[in-house]
This record gives structure tokens, C-alpha cells and sequence, in this order.
């Protein structure tokens, strides 16, 4: 179907045709006949690039330009939000029937609030643990959604993210049954089970605009799918080298899976020496820049200046221990074609979308910490090929497995390659999860009666694929404890949630985690400080994975735990009783140390070369610490506690800009972060005040300062500059400007 014959208005289908798309695709094409535009619920199952997200931009301008409709698209990741934002905002030109223009949303953060600001968007692009926060808060613009699209519905399958997007879809099913559901997806193999949950259609295809070829590599040899083999020349002892190598001399990119930051570190490394000589000098040139680009962003540490040499040589590494800023530039010059080679860990093929001409998945299996290695399902084996191809650039997409011996090759063959993707199951039924849920239902007014609660969790995917019955007692369980936590009371057959409670749930953390911060408050240390609240949160389970201790370091942390045992605001572990305890303890130490060495100053060098932790675990570590100071505040601020308030929004600045108290007033300027706060403050400019009446060249002849921040700095504190000093600031902003382009 031409996009001029769909039922959409004019100036939907004008967008599309100026932005190239004149034809629907297959499965796109299916998806309007089966009745995606005219409000019916819909799973659209099928591949990586088959244009998934293009049914949902028709869905959701047919809802907003001729319902007066609300539309909300959930994602399970920021990365990924961002993403489908920008795509979205090509829409913004579209004039709406009130004289308005189509107006574009996001929201993925701050987990204690309704954001009453959305109401003002028609297409709002959220997380689905932020629209789980919301719901929490009964947000009233979202009585005005008319559509919801879930991305990535398959990720029900996943036990971290899953039973959030399972909740958030029954809950918005529950409070609003005319709202129509369109869930996109990788191909999964009981798409009639997730539809008929959903009560929706389906359309599930594997057709795809770049023709996939699936196979397994052994010593430099493909053997494909359709029984066809090729010989890849040998130029290193690595074949997954070989190939990328191949790749790139013939004209496209690779993407390199491997199974942990180390090994793609490692793998970036190798395969650079090989890039390098096959790339132009033009394309070196732009490199250059790129990597140029990565040293400015953040501070300069060992990761970033081993990720700049890279990049100058055609090749990136990208994994969780990446700081956001370096992964953007990364993911960017990767997708305008400049740098060749990308290794990556699986965790990618969930998230953005990266394409390359050949995939290589050079482990199959997975390294989890505490777990070891496991082999990957086959539905994440797809979700790699599916990154194959990149549309108008490749005829054919290859993605290729690694074999090490010829038994190897016949199992991944069979277990992969020809497999069929594993069936979804919901994760909802464990215990730790479901609390959070429970609590909610009840707390933002959900459900009442214990009756209501198996009625709400009745109309979830679980209860779909088993019984709701087969977690009453679980249920039942939560609620025990709920109310033995005064999280919840009980009135003859109701039951309501407490302020505490209410507040909990609000606060978006798990019980055990309130209940561990309320016990903490009600035990006052002999020795309150910055420590005792840093360590405290960091042993609640809302603090995600801890940094654990390695051997060589567990007796420098055991005396270190001794040196503050008078600072502790929990229980501190025998180590002869409960070793697992007691060092599960320590890596908790260890967590707050980093956090401690952060808001004194410490580099991220010298963070990552003592402590041995990523930029992109420290970035994790702090936004937790972070969210759950500022919960312990609220909630100290609930119980009547007069001095913690005041100590925790302190310390939770202090932890978001990595400074001591000292800097905080001159850390709030915009473009001011810790290094340069540093920098005014040690040049004496110590207040707003300082730097309200420091001359405008003083400001600039500092380092990292310059003419622009300068100019930023004095427009913030609102310091008087004449106008000959702006004209001056604006020559040797052309000058730089001109140089850098040069």
C-alpha cells in the first residue's frame, strides 16, 4: 500500500513522502489490515528494521488529529526513549485541528512526582518504570491516553525489567478498558498467548528490507543457513577479526558481541591494529575530531583516553562501564559510518539500534556476576542478528556466530542458528518484585479489599499463563508483611495504605528498602556522618549490585569497617557467625567508600585505579545513592526527624556534582561541573558574589573557562559586563570557532 492511500491526513502523509517513505512495508502494510488505525488492540511481531515504529507514528497522529487523543510510547530503556523521542518530533510541524502543533514529550526520570507539566503534549515518551511512577501518583492527564504503545513487549521475558511492563499494561487495561494497545516486538514464539492477554490481534512475519543470512564461523570458514560456505582470508589469529576486517575492506561496518566488557575491550584493542591500515585519510581525519570530541566530554581518565586512541583508528568499544556522554559519541559516529568496528556486550542488542553489515557474536554465552557463564536464549541470539543490515546502505545483513571446534559448530548451528526463539513467561511471581506491586495497588487506591488485590493481579500476564491463585499465597505473604511493617491497616474486610506506606510507594522503593532506612532513623549511631547515611543506603536492595570487594582488598575494607564501626546506622554482621553476611557487608563499604572518595573529589582516575570500578557502574552507583538519600530524607522529614533531613539534601547534592560542601553554590551554575568548580574556587571566586563582579577577562584566562562559559557564567549571576567586553568576548568566539572548523 502507497502512503497516499492511507486513511490519514494529508499532512501525516506529507511529512512521511518529504522524509522518503512512499510505501508501506509488508509487515507494516499487514498491520493496517488488521486494524492497527481503526483503535484496535494489536502485537506486531517481526524483526529489527521491518518498521515497526512507523505503524505506531500512523497510530498515534490518526488518535491525536482526529480523536483529540493522548498518546503514550513506553520503552524499557532512556537510551531508547531518547531515541523514539527525536524520531517522534519530525511530527512538530504538523498543525492539529485547535491550531496547535503536534507537540512531543519525555519523561524518564524523577521518580516522586505526577508531572503535571505532561498534560500539555500529545505524544509522551516514557520509561516504563516511570509511567509504573506515575500511575503510583495518579497522574490525571493519563485519563487522556487513548493509545499506549509498548516497545519491545518481549521484554516481559526479562526478570529485572518485565514485571514492570506487565504491571503498567494491566494497570492502564484496568483504568481504562476503552485504550488501545499496540505492542511492538522481536518475532516470539506464543505471540497468540501475549494477544490473547492483551485481547488483541496479532500479525507476526519474519520478513525483514535486508535479506539475513545466518551462520557459523570456524577456523575462518562460514557455513550459513542455506548450506552455502565462504573462506574468509586469514590476516590475524582472531577469525572474528578476520571478518570485521573483510567487512570493512569491502565497504560496510561490524559489530562484534562479546560476552564481557573486558573481552570487548580486549577485542577493540586487537582489532584496531588491523582497522587502522585499511582506513583513508580522509576518514582518519574525521576520527580525529571524533576522538577529540571524547576527550572533552567529561573528565580525562585512563577509559577515555584508551576509547579516544581507538576511535582514531576506526574502532569503539561500548558496554555499561561507559559514561553516557562517551557512549552518545560513540553510538553517533558509529551510525554515520565513521567508526568501522563496534564491540559491544549483549546488553546492546536491547537497547538503541545500531545496525552494521555483519554481526559477529563471538560468545555465546554470558557472564553474570555471582552467576559465572551461561549460554544465551535464543531470543537474544535474534535480537544480535537482528542488528544486521543497515537499511539503504545494504543489499544483505550477515550475522555470524564464532565456533572454537567442529562439535562447537554443530551445537550452535542447531541450538541457534535453526532454532526457534524461546516462549515469553511472565516473571511477575517472585516475591521481591512483587512486593512493590502490591504495595501500590493499595496505596494509590487500586484495590481495597484483599479480594480487589487477586482481582488486579488477576488481569496480569501471569495470571493469563497460570492462575492468579498460584500466587495468592505469595500475595498473601506481602501483604502480612506490610502490614506487620505498618506499611498498611486493616478495617473489617479494607485495607489502606498508611502514610507510611503511601509515602513508600510513592517514593518508588521497595518495602524492605523503607523499612531498612526507618529502622536506620529510629537508631541514631554514636558517630552521625556523611558515611553513616552513604553506607546506609548503599545496604538497601535498591542499590542495585554493590561493588564487591576483590580478595586482595577484603582486609584493607575489614579495617576500614572497624575504623567507622561508630558511624554505622545498621547492624554490623559477625564474621565468625555469617561470613556470606559479613562480606556482603564489606562490598556495601566498599560502595560507600567510592561514594565518599566521589564527594571529596577524587577523580574518576583515581576512583577507577584504587577502587577498580567503571565509569559507568560509579554513574549507576551515584544516581542510586542519589534517589535513595533523597527518599531517606522524605522520609525523615514523615517520621519527625529534625536533623537528617538537612545532613541527606546536602549530601544528595553533594553526590549528584561530585564536590564538597564548598563548591555547591558555584556547582549550580549551568556548564560549572566539579573540575571547574574547583578551579573559580581555588582563583578565589568562592561566591555568586565573586563572580558577580570579577571581571569578564579574568573569568576567561582561566583554565577549562574560556570566552563562551565566561559569558554563560556572568549571564547566570547577573554580573554587569560593558559592551565593548561582549563585542570582544564575540571576536574570540568566531576566532575559536573558526580555528576548531578549520
Amino acid at each position: 500500500m502507497k502512503i497516499t492511500e492511507l486513511p490519514i491526513s494529508e499532512s501525516v502523509k506529507e511529512v512521511l513522502v518529504k522524509s522518503g517513505i512512499v510505501e508501506l512495508y509488508p509487515p507494516q502494510d499487514e498491520a493496517i489490515k488488521a486494524g492497527a488505525l481503526e483503535k484496535r488492540n494489536l502485537v506486531l511481531a517481526s524483526p529489527t528494521a521491518s518498521g515497526k515504529t512507523l505503524v505506531a507514528e500512523l497510530c498515534a497522529l490518526k488518535h491525536i488529529l482526529e480523536e483529540d487523543g493522548k498518546v503514550l510510547y513506553l520503552t524499557p530503556l532512556r537510551a531508547l526513549a531518547n531515541e523514539k523521542y527525536e524520531e517522534f518530533k519530525k511530527y512538530s510541524v504538523i498543525i492539529k485541528p485547535d491550531g496547535k502543533r503536534v507537540n512531543v514529550g519525555i519523561s524518564t526520570g524523577d521518580y516522586d512526582s505526577s508531572d503535571p507539566w505532561l498534560e500539555r503534549y500529545d505524544i509522551i515518551v516514557a520509561t516504563n518504570e516511570k509511567v509504573d511512577s506515575l500511575l503510583r501518583h495518579k497522574a490525571k492527564w493519563l485519563d487522556e491516553v487513548s493509545l499506549v504503545v509498548a516497545d519491545e513487549v518481549h521484554l516481559l521475558n526479562e526478570v529485572e525489567r518485565g514485571p514492570t511492563l506487565e504491571v503498567v499494561l494491566a494497570r492502564l487495561m484496568q483504568t481504562n478498558p476503552e485504550i488501545q494497545i499496540l505492542a511492538l516486538s522481536a518475532t516470539i514464539n506464543n505471540v497468540e498467548e501475549v494477544a490473547s492477554w492483551l485481547n488483541a490481534g496479532y500479525v507476526t512475519t519474519e520478513w525483514r528490507p535486508i535479506v539475513l543470512r545466518e551462520g557459523v564461523m570456524l577456523y575462518n570458514e562460514i557455513q550459513f543457513k542455506d548450506g552455502e560456505t565462504r573462506k574468509i582470508e586469514k590476516e590475524a589469529k582472531n577469525p572474528a577479526i578476520n571478518l570485521a576486517l573483510h567487512t570493512v575492506k569491502t565497504g560496510g561496518q561490524a559489530l562484534i558481541f562479546a560476552a564481557t566488557r573486558k573481552s570487548a575491550v580486549a577485542l577493540a584493542k586487537k582489532t584496531a591494529k588491523k582497522i587502522e591500515e585499511a582506513l583513508s585519510k580522509p576518514a582518519k581525519r574525521a576520527l580525529m575530531r571524533e576522538a577529540e570530541r571524547v576527550l572533552s566530554a567529561g573528565e580525562k581518565t585512563r577509559i577515555s583516553e584508551l576509547l579516544a586512541e581507538l576511535v582514531k583508528r576506526g574502532v569503539a568499544f561500548h558496554h555499561a562501564g561507559l559514561g553516557g556522554e562517551h557512549r552518545k559519541i560513540v553510538e553517533d559516529a558509529f551510525r554515520e559510518g565513521k567508526i568501522k568496528v563496534l564491540t559491544a556486550t549483549p546488553t546492546l542488542a536491547f537497547g538503541v539500534n545500531l545496525p552494521a553489515r555483519t554481526v559477529i557474536i563471538y560468545d555465546y554465552r554470558r557472564y553474570e556476576p555471582g552467576y559465572g557463564y551461561y549460554p544465551i536464549s535464543v531470543l537474544e541470539y535474534k535480537q544480535m542478528c537482528g542488528r544486521a543490515g543497515r537499511p539503504k546502505y545494504d543489499r544483505i545483513g550477515e550475522a555470524v556466530i564464532v565456533a572454537r571446534t567442529a562439535e562447537e559448530a554443530d551445537y550452535l548451528m542447531e541450538s541457534y542458528v535453526l532454532a526457534k526463539p524461546e516462549r515469553i513467561w511472565s516473571r511477575l511471581a517472585v516475591e521481591r518484585v512483587l512486593r512493590s506491586h502490591v504495595l501500590a495497588t493499595i496505596a494509590a487506591d487500586y484495590a481495597h479489599t484483599e479480594a480487589g488485590i487477586y482481582e488486579f493481579f488477576g488481569k496480569t500476564f501471569y495470571a493469563h499463563q497460570y492462575d492468579v491463585a498460584a500466587i495468592r499465597g505469595m500475595i498473601a505473604k506481602i501483604l502480612k508483611f506490610l502490614y506487620d511493617e505498618e506499611m498498611i491497616d486493616v478495617s473489617g474486610v479494607n485495607i489502606y495504605a498508611t502514610r507510611f506506606g503511601k509515602r513508600v510507594s510513592e517514593l518508588y522503593i521497595d518495602p524492605v528498602s523503607a523499612v531498612i532506612i526507618r529502622n536506620a532513623l529510629r537508631q541514631k549511631p554514636p558517630l552521625l556522618t556523611d558515611f553513616s547515611l552513604l553506607h546506609m543506603v548503599c545496604h538497601t536492595p535498591d542499590m542495585g549490585p554493590i561493588l564487591r570487594p576483590y580478595t586482595s582488598e577484603l582486609d584493607t575494607m575489614a579495617v576500614y569497617l572497624e575504623e567507622r564501626r561508630d558511624e554505622f546506622m545498621v547492624p554490623v554482621p559477625d564474621e565468625w557467625e555469617n561470613r556470606i553476611a559479613y562480606e556482603q557487608f564489606l562490598g556495601e563499604v566498599k560502595t560507600a567508600m567510592v561514594l565518599k572518595a566521589w564527594i571529596e573529589e577524587a577523580s574518576e582516575d583515581e576512583i577507577i585505579e584504587k577502587f577498580r570500578v567503571q565509569p559507568g557502574d560509579l554513574y549507576r552507583t551515584i544516581e542510586s545513592a542519589r534517589w535513595l538519600l533523597y527518599a531517606t530524607r522524605e522520609l525523615a522529614v514523615l517520621f519527625g526527624n529534625k536533623q537528617i533531613p538537612l545532613l541527606a539534601s546536602e549530601l544528595m547534592e553533594r553526590v549528584e556534582k561530585g564536590v564538597k560542601t564548598e563548591l555547591l553554590p558555584i556547582v549550580r551554575l549551568e556548564g560549572v561541573g566539579r573540575v571547574r568548580g574547583r578551579i573559580l574556587y581555588n582563583a578565589g571566586y568562592k561566591t555568586i558574589e565573586d563572580l558577580k563582579h570579577v571581571p569578564i577577562e579574568d573569568l576567561m584566562s582561566l583554565p577549562l573557562i574560556g570566552p563562551k562559559l565566561a559569558r554563560k557564567i556572568k549571564e547566570q549571576v547577573g554580573g554587569f559586563v560593558k559592551k565593548e567586553e561582549w563585542e570582544k568576548i564575540e571576536k574570540e568566539e568566531w576566532k575559536q570557532k573558526a580555528l576548531t572548523e578549520y
